[in-house]
């Protein structure tokens, strides 16, 4: 098949005023996948912080959890137009939701309640439309030693492993990654004892990352701007830890936190983010051991790069540059990982999330 001439890009944001920031809700736009330039098309205003989307598995409708608040909201995608129609908002049985997945039947939505210490499960209607609570999972046990950051269980993320099989819930304030089991028939979690143990204390697991093989799973530190790479079991969904790197260069003495990180849809290399140092750094993945070892850092052309993603060709990667009110674009090189910035810049309030769906 040949490759789509273009796509659209869906960028979530803060926007309200306890966050400082300087969003006005979803803004929809369609991307050249040869240049890579975006042509805005769409704004949804009236959404408080959609801070994090994800589509359901057909991408054919669009949802966002509300940072800080408690709401989950699903949005009808006109098909070749991409254009959003709002369908209904319900709640998330919890606070501060920053992450959803959706299942592998498409019938639930898993939710993390980052304020709240829960997992949340919501019925996903044929419509689209969002239904009602089947489940909700209290996460425990010691918490991190950060005074500030680490008072109780943050879960962070809600991630598929490859096979989708497990879900893997990295926790910033109790220094590890939990992995559970949803049932198909009942929309139920069950928690996997697998054995993985506890992150290296202060580091704050933020985001997983699974290599296409689904052999390697890497875990981004948050408090300690690490990435720690395992071993993936895809029987017991155990974590085996087996090298830490920095996410910072050794010249960097400042305060910096690492934000995202993702791999090549190849999995040659790793990219993470760091707010602070204003970085995305780029490691080469050891295809038989999966080791990383570092090939430089970028500048992220802008401040507190919250988030970044690689586009549906692979060619570019697009940072989201919170503080900077602007995306900016980078050529990502496929031999060497290098990121080169293309001069394309998206001028947009507070983005803080970025999706890409075909035209």
């Amino acid at each position: 098949m040949s490759e789509p001439s273009s796509y659209f890009a869906y960028v979530g944001s803060r926007t309200t005023r306890e966050r400082n920031a300087r969003g006005d809700g979803i803004n929809v736009y369609r991307v050249d996948a040869a240049t890579g330039r975006w042509t805005h098309i769409q704004l949804m205003t009236g959404l408080a912080n959609p801070s994090y989307l994800a589509f359901d598995r057909d991408r054919r409708f669009l949802y966002a959890v509300h940072g800080d608040l408690s709401d989950i909201s699903a949005f009808r995608i006109e098909p070749g137009a991409g254009r959003l129609t709002h369908l209904n908002s319900v709640s998330t049985a919890g606070h501060n939701p920053v992450h959803l997945s959706i299942d592998p039947t498409n019938r639930f939505i898993v939710v993390a309640n980052h304020s709240s210490s829960t997992l949340a499960v919501l019925i996903r209607n044929g419509d689209g439309s969002l239904g009602a609570l089947t489940d909700k999972v209290t996460l425990s046990g010691q918490i991190g030693p950060h005074r500030i950051e680490q008072p109780f269980s943050k879960p962070h993320q809600v991630e598929y492993d490859r096979a989708k099989r497990f879900i893997l819930v990295p926790d910033k304030g109790l220094d590890q990654v939990f992995t559970f089991q949803l049932a198909a028939a009942t929309g139920k979690l069950t928690q996997i004892n697998a054995g993985t143990p506890r992150a290296r204390d202060g580091s704050g697991p933020r985001h997983v990352a699974l290599h296409p093989t689904n052999r390697f799973a890497y875990v981004l530190g948050e408090l300690d701007s690490t990435v720690t790479a395992h071993h993936f079991d895809q029987t017991s969904g155990k974590l085996t830890p087996f090298q830490i790197v920095t996410t910072l260069p050794d010249t960097f003495v400042g305060n910096s936190r690492a934000a995202e990180i993702a791999l090549s849809s190849d999995g040659r290399f790793l990219y993470a983010s760091n707010r602070g140092h204003d970085s995305v750094v780029t490691f080469a993945v050891d295809a038989a051991t999966g080791r990383l070892t570092p090939r430089g850092w970028t500048a992220a052309g802008g401040k507190t790069p919250r988030f970044f993603s690689l586009d549906p060709t692979g060619r570019f990667l697009v940072v989201a540059d919170e503080d900077s009110d602007r995306i900016v674009s980078f050529e990502a090189n496929d031999r060497k990982g290098t990121l080169a910035p293309t001069g394309d810049v998206v001028e947009v309030g507070s983005p803080v999330c970025i999706v890409f769906a075909p035209a």
